[in-house]
Formats: structure tokens, C-alpha cells, sequence
């Protein structure tokens, strides 16, 4: 994934701030229990909203104290847990090793060295949760095959691009939830899906042109991308509008004010910072504040 999916946390009170992090630690945990302790290095904040929604649909929260390997002089923190948390570590995984894989079709054999390694590295865990989520592994595959298919085309038909990595997104809410509550998540998790994937071709178009990779924006707009900046900015918050819209009709609990300000207040200013530009400053920025609240 790509970390796109942050909180203002300027904006949450010290008691939505420690919720939020209860599920990014547990989140760490919960992937370094069950793959490994070096899987711990590829979480995210995007995976962490993932998390959340799927433990308000799983339901069975608890609260366990332990100290962050990171830094085990610290006191223990607070790490949320539970079956939505264990399902979480098993889709991070397996979209960070496909996230891996992609990006050693991207690099040259030198450049993609480091990615060739990690992706071997996180091979056998790989296996072992694909062989435990056969379902959810046939659809992000079918979804990859398929947006493979259309970026060697080199497809101008932005939506249905962006579609198959939205429905790959959606698709970690199978067997997860029931009913009505199943089809909502699964649209948050589309329109959340189209969002981030538009944000990272948006982020990438400059080097994507300096080393002549499809990009679907330049795609779509024949090359002329960042001229029509004003309608990709619209089509994105569209998708945001989208996914609030979904947010807003599930029993969030005590998670309401969290996905609030993820939804409203953190992706309009992540996207902002992108499409300005100041992305690479302000997730610098923004890590810096981030760790520096956890070690309060």
C-alpha cells in the first residue's frame, strides 16, 4: 500500500489520538505474531484504517498492554486485538508482497534489486496466508491480472483502470461482515481504493515520464495530466464524498469522531499536498509529529 490514508492528528483529542494508535500498535503486533518480525516494517496508515473497519465488523475488541520492540524501554502501550486485527495482518501481508512484486516488474534488474529481496524474504509467510485466504488471493490476483492487461495496453480508459485496483481494495471485506453491513464496507473500501490509486499515479507522474512507464493520468489526458489538474482534483473528492457517505452508515461506536477526521479533515489534506506537489515535505513532517506522539 501506499500510505496515503492518514489522520490531522492536530485535529483528534488525546483520547481519540490514543485509539488510533491502540490499533496501529496492535496492528504491528498482530502482523509480527502471525508473519514475522520483520512484516512489522511494512505498516502503514493505510492498512491501519483497513484495520479498524474490519474489527468494528468482527467486533470482539479487547485491549492488551505491551511494549514496542522499537523501543522496549518505554512503558507499555495500549494495543487493540481481536479478529478484525488478525484478518487485517493477513491482508496486509498479502497486498504488500503483490505491492512488492509490482514493483520489481516496475525497476531494471539493479534498481529492483532491494524489492527482489523483500519480496523474497516475505515469500514463505506469503504462502502460508495465501494457502489460509485462498478467496481473498484469487480475487486480488484476477483484479492485478487484469489492471496488468490494461497498463500494457497502456489503456486511456481511466475508470476502468482505477476500477480494478478499487475492487481489489473491496474485496479484503469478504466473508468479513454480512448483509448490508458487507455491501457498505465494500463500497468505503472501493471509492477509498480509487482514491489512493489515483493519488499514487498523480505522485508518480513526473518520474513515470522521465522513465517512460505508463501512467494512467497522462493516459487518459494524452500527456497533458497536469493541465487538467482542476478535474482530477474533482474526481477524487468525489470518491471521498463517496466513502463518508458509506462511513456514515455503519455503527462506527467509539470510532465515529476517528473516521471522521481520517475521511474529512486527513485525505483532503493529503490530497492537497499531493496534487501541490509538497507531499514528500509534509509526510516527512507529519512522521516526525507522528512518532513523537507515541513516545509521549
Amino acid at each position: 500500500m501506499f500510505g496515503y490514508v492518514r489522520p490531522a492528528l492536530t485535529q483528534l483529542s488525546q483520547e481519540e489520538k490514543d485509539l488510533y494508535q491502540s490499533a496501529y500498535c496492535g496492528l504491528c503486533h498482530e502482523m509480527g505474531k502471525r508473519h514475522g518480525f520483520w512484516t512489522r516494517f511494512t505498516l502503514n496508515y493505510d492498512l491501519t484504517l483497513l484495520a479498524i473497519l474490519l474489527q468494528i465488523c468482527q467486533g470482539g475488541d479487547r485491549t492488551v498492554c505491551q511494549r514496542c520492540p522499537a523501543h522496549p524501554i518505554r512503558k507499555p502501550k495500549a494495543c487493540l486485538r481481536g479478529p478484525g486485527m488478525e484478518r487485517a495482518a493477513d491482508v496486509s501481508l498479502i497486498l504488500t508482497w503483490h505491492k512488492l512484486d509490482d514493483d520489481v516488474k516496475d525497476h531494471g534488474f539493479w534498481s529492483g534489486l532491494p524489492y527482489r529481496f523483500l519480496r523474497r524474504w516475505f515469500h514463505r509467510p506469503y504462502r502460508r496466508t495465501a494457502q489460509a485466504c485462498p478467496g481473498f488471493v484469487d480475487q486480488v490476483q484476477g483484479c492485478l491480472e487484469r489492471l496488468d492487461q490494461l497498463e500494457a495496453q497502456r489503456s486511456p480508459r481511466l475508470d476502468a483502470v482505477a476500477h480494478e485496483f478499487a475492487a481489489m481494495l473491496a474485496s479484503a471485506a469478504s466473508e468479513q461482515a454480512q448483509g448490508d453491513q458487507a455491501r457498505i464496507l465494500q463500497q468505503l473500501l472501493y471509492h477509498l481504493g480509487r482514491w489512493i490509486y489515483l493519488m499514487d499515479a498523480w505522485d508518480d507522474l513526473d518520474e513515470d515520464r522521465a522513465c517512460g512507464r505508463y501512467n494512467p493520468l497522462d493516459a487518459r489526458f494524452e500527456g497533458k495530466a497536469k493541465e487538467e489538474q482542476e478535474y482530477v482534483a474533482t474526481t477524487c473528492t468525489h470518491s471521498v464524498r463517496l466513502a463518508y457517505s458509506a462511513a456514515s452508515l455503519l455503527e462506527l461506536g467509539e470510532w465515529e469522531r476517528v473516521l471522521e477526521n481520517i475521511l474529512c479533515i486527513g485525505l483532503p489534506a493529503v490530497q492537497s499536498a499531493v496534487m501541490d506537489g509538497r507531499w514528500k515535505e509534509v509526510k516527512k513532517l507529519h512522521k516526525g509529529r507522528y512518532m513523537h506522539e507515541r513516545s509521549v
